[in-house]
């Protein structure tokens, strides 16, 4: 069966999508939030909600190297701290998806990520938080986590754009490089694989997206690689500023299509 021809793909249609993949790749080992590019150019080739379903898969198998790369970089109880309030976001999102259209989730998502993207600016310029995570340490810490794991819950269910916004929350947390990538991929490997059935109950992930999906994975792996040797390259201030700029611009993306 020809893949292209069954999602009426072009050669430059596929192409980009298999840039987009790669995209993925490199944000889970380099510059989380990136992916918001390859949101919105699965979105724009793809029937918008269907894209969601045929990015998820390509989002595990970015979230397995990253894993593989940072593991034993992982903040664990920042993670439990975060799970039970991903769990009610990812809840909301998905009935929210069953009431929504492609136009509201949009406007939706990237008004959240514009919003988020303006805090943490405001936050890191007031303080700059040095040491262990404020999500483990402090009441206002805790609370931030329950919020931002609803937001990151619902933003990720319903659009696959959690990224920014968790990665909002833990450069928010105090989080350095690394630190930051081993916990992000762990975070998402969990939420990912447990946001499929959600997906296939609402028929955004079948046969004919997992054929896609097998033709696109393989391109999933150099950006990963791409991303594990840039990221020593890149300082910590730089690194933060590039995760802000790809909220910023996914937010904006999301707005404007």
């Amino acid at each position: 069966m020809d893949t292209m021809n069954l999602w009426h793909l072009t050669g430059w249609g596929f192409a980009a999508l298999a840039f987009a993949a790669l995209l993925v790749g490199f944000s889970k080992t380099a510059v989380s939030g990136a992916n918001t590019v390859s949101l919105a150019i699965f979105a724009a080739l793809l029937p918008a909600r269907a894209s969601t379903g045929v990015l998820l898969p390509l989002l595990i198998a970015g979230d397995v190297l990253a894993v593989l790369t940072y593991r034993r970089h992982a903040h664990w109880p920042t993670l439990w701290r975060l799970f039970p309030a991903v769990a009610a976001g990812v809840v909301v999102g998905t009935l929210f998806l069953v009431w929504a259209d492609d136009g509201v989730v949009r406007v939706s998502i990237g008004a959240i990520l514009l919003l988020m993207a303006a805090v943490t600016v405001l936050r890191r310029r007031a303080a700059d938080r040095p040491g262990e995570p404020e999500a483990v340490t402090t009441r206002s810490g805790r609370l931030k986590a329950r919020s931002y794991g609803v937001l990151g819950g619902f933003t990720t269910m319903v659009a696959n754009a959690g990224g920014p916004v968790m990665s909002l929350y833990l450069l928010s947390a105090g989080f350095r490089k690394l630190g930051f990538l081993g916990t992000s991929a762990f975070f998402f490997l969990i939420v990912n694989v447990a946001k499929v059935p959600f997906s296939a109950g609402l028929g955004l992930i079948d046969g004919r997206s997992l054929l896609l999906d097998a033709a696109l994975a393989v391109f999933v792996v150099p950006g990963a690689l791409l991303g594990r040797w840039a990221v020593d390259r890149i300082d910590q201030r730089l690194f933060e500023r590039l995760v802000i700029a790809a909220t910023v611009v996914g937010g904006v993306q999301l707005l404007l299509t």
